[in-house]
Formats: C-alpha cells, structure tokens, sequence
C-alpha cells in the first residue's frame, strides 16, 4: 500500500533514460497505422439506414474541435470508442469503464462542463443508460449548463444482447417489445419510447437526426446553442465492431 502520487514519482525515478527497443517502436507504430486504416473503413458512411453506431463515433470525432471532450460509460459504445475516438488532447477522452455505471453519462456532462468550461463537452450515450438517468438534464437546464448529447436508439441494450447471444441465450430480454400474451414471451411490438419527446419535456433543445448528413447538421446546430441540447438518432443493433468486448475481460470464460 502506498500513496499513489508518491509512489508514481518514486517509480518515475528508476525510470530516467529509459526507452523501448527501436525494433518495438516499429512494430508498434506499424500497427497503429494499419489500426488507422481501418477505423477509416468503420467510419465510412454506408447509406444504410439505421445508421451503425461506428458512423456515428467518425461523425462526432470528425466534427469535434481538438480541445472538445467525449464522454460516456457503460453500454457497447465505450468499447467502440476506445477502439475508435481519436484523441488528441489529454483531457478530451472521458470514459467511466472500469465499473460501467450505466446512467453515469447524462450527470457527468454537468460536472465535464463545470471543470472545463471553454470546451465543448459531448456525453455519447445509448437509450439503456439514457433511461436510467436522464433527469439530470433538468439540473443542466436549471443551472445553465450547456452540453450536447448523442442519443443512440437502438432499441434495445445492445452491450448485454451481444454477451446473451455470445452464450446461446439469444439477446432474451434485451430488447424494448411488448410481451406476448400468447407465449409470454418479450416478442410483441416495439415498445413507443419517444426519446425526443422526453428530452424536450425535460427542458433540452431537441434534434432529430436520421441519418449521418443530419447528424453532422445537427451537430453544428448544437454547437450554436446555449441550453443543453440533445441528439436523438436510430442505430442499428447488430452491426458492431470486431474485436474484444467487455465481458471477456471481467467474465474470462467468456474469452474466445
């Protein structure tokens, strides 16, 4: 045990004048250009709609000065941005992963925006987590604290879907249907939620984008805005990016 600032200076001392291996060095920036390649591939905008939750990270990072913030929590998202967010300031990745507290980002884009007020704060944020905390948009309002918010729709919580279908559970329960009165089962209609209506009732200024050219409108519309402004857009609940997901680093057997 040990004080984190002292000991990291201690450490820091063993550590003058050292460096990797040239031939390290290589490899890695090798790998970070061929990675660059392909989140360029990720971010091409298809046409098709809804739109895949990769568009929308290349929409926002490309519009995105070089000092703003991206913010989010729990969800697939974090595990998209971390593979994919460009970040080119210190301060401007803010990613609560280690407990993915679902219902964390609507609140923390408060706190974002009070600790760094000369920046544009963007809170990323799926409709699971959204509707676990959206009241927060009340205090934004109420306190003049602007932010922007991304709301991604895909009807559904998309990060446990992927881990039920991973183990033959196939997404049981992790969609917004109606249930059925025959089976009993949640297989009925999509359930109304009008994600817009709510932020509206809250206070937020409201945009509805449909696709990626509105997304991109949107996003200077709500950058010209003063009040908290949320971004409500479909997605698509299957098309995700390859690679690790959260649960094969806490649950290892589910690790391929």
């Amino acid at each position: 045990m040990a004080d984190a600032k002292v000991c990291l200076e201690e450490i820091t001392g063993f550590l003058d004048g050292y460096k990797v291996l040239d031939e390290y060095r290589k490899k890695a920036a090798e790998a970070n250009i061929s990675w660059e390649k392909q989140v360029d591939e990720f971010f091409k905008v298809s046409g098709a709609l809804p739109v895949t939750q990769a568009e929308v990270v290349g929409a926002v990072g490309g519009f995105a000065g070089p000092r703003d913030v991206v913010l989010c929590a729990a969800g697939s998202l974090p595990g998209d941005l971390h593979k994919l967010w460009r970040t080119t300031d210190p301060k401007g990745f803010h990613l609560e992963y280690g407990y993915s507290t679902m219902g964390y980002e609507c609140a923390a884009g408060i706190g974002a925006k009070m600790a760094c007020p000369d920046r544009e704060i963007y809170v990323m944020v799926g409709d699971g987590n959204y509707l676990m905390m959206n009241n927060e948009i009340v205090t934004a309002i109420q306190e003049g604290i602007k932010y922007t918010i991304i709301l991604l729709d895909n009807s559904g919580f998309g990060s446990i879907g992927g881990l039920s279908q991973s183990i033959g559970s196939q997404r049981f329960g992790t969609k917004y249907r109606y249930r059925d009165e025959k089976t009993g089962l949640l297989s009925g209609d999509k359930l109304p939620v009008n994600f817009a209506a709510n932020a509206r009732s809250l206070g937020a200024h409201v945009i509805e984008a449909t696709d990626i050219d509105s997304l991109k409108k949107a996003l200077n519309e709500a950058k010209k805005q003063t009040v908290t402004t949320v971004i409500t857009i479909d997605t698509d609940l299957y098309k995700g990016i390859p690679g690790y997901a959260w649960w094969r680093f806490l649950f290892p057997r589910y690790r391929k």
